[in-house]
């Protein structure tokens, strides 16, 4: 993620109308292994090098936060030996990205039930989270053994808890509240939502969040997407008219 002085200067980017938080659906790691007869893992590995390009870019144009649809809950129903390779990959990439984060002022957050993962997955990333923790540029939020609903029903239990304990009237529950109980509290809703490999749906992701996000579906596998196609969707977003169910 180490800045690329030999980076076109985009004339052409609105800053004034950058989508200020970017969502992803990384998919196609592994079609883009099959299609070339590679195991499963060389996807996923080839897909980390990609992370890379879009989080450098992001950082270089100047969106706050970027979220990564990283691991589901529903993958932990993967085969063992996969599942065991994802999380050996995110601990060596979280390890290699750590100077980078520092080096581009990126604050490491992550979003999901992350208490599932392994032991020495949870301890490097704490140990990323808190030493990026003072960086202010942009947040990078890893959606890790994350699912929508499951996000939505914790959010339920909190609030139920507290009408149960009597701090907390029904009448007072409102969107606001409702926002402060999910794991993205502290951050503003994706603008804009990408899933790569075309496939046409939203896969138990950020189900609250994303009410008014524009969605841009790329038949390119995630493997394939590089900067100039994340450039290309940004100035597509800047040509849509955004009303939130309003008139002009």
């Amino acid at each position: 993620m180490s800045s690329n002085s030999s980076a076109p200067i985009l004339t052409d980017i609105d800053v004034t109308r950058l989508p200020r938080h970017i969502a992803v659906i990384m998919d196609g790691n592994g079609r883009w292994a099959r299609k070339r007869l590679l195991n499963r893992i060389k996807g996923h590995e080839k897909g980390a090098e990609t992370v890379r390009t879009v989080v450098r870019t992001c950082r270089e144009i100047g969106v706050s936060f970027l979220t990564l649809y990283a691991f589901s809950t529903e993958n932990w129903e993967r085969p063992k030996t996969e599942v065991a390779a994802l999380m050996a990959l995110l601990k060596r990439f979280l390890v290699q990205e750590t100077d980078e984060l520092l080096e581009n002022d990126i604050r490491l957050n992550t979003i999901g039930q992350v208490d599932r993962l392994p032991g020495d997955v949870r301890e490097t990333l704490a140990q990323v989270m808190d030493v990026t923790s003072k960086n202010t540029a942009m947040t990078l939020n890893l959606a890790l053994s994350y699912g929508g609903r499951m996000e939505i029903v914790e959010m339920a239990r909190k609030i139920a808890q507290q009408a149960k304990a009597g701090t907390l009237e029904p009448e007072s529950v409102s969107q606001d509240l409702v926002a402060r109980h999910l794991y993205t509290w502290d951050m503003p809703d994706p603008d804009l939502l990408i899933r790569t490999s075309g496939e046409m749906r939203i896969s138990n992701f950020l189900l609250w969040q994303i009410a008014y996000a524009e969605i841009f579906i790329t038949p390119t596998l995630w493997p394939d997407f590089n900067r100039d196609e994340l450039l290309d969707i940004v100035r597509w977003y800047q040509s849509r008219e955004r009303r939130f169910g309003k008139v002009t």
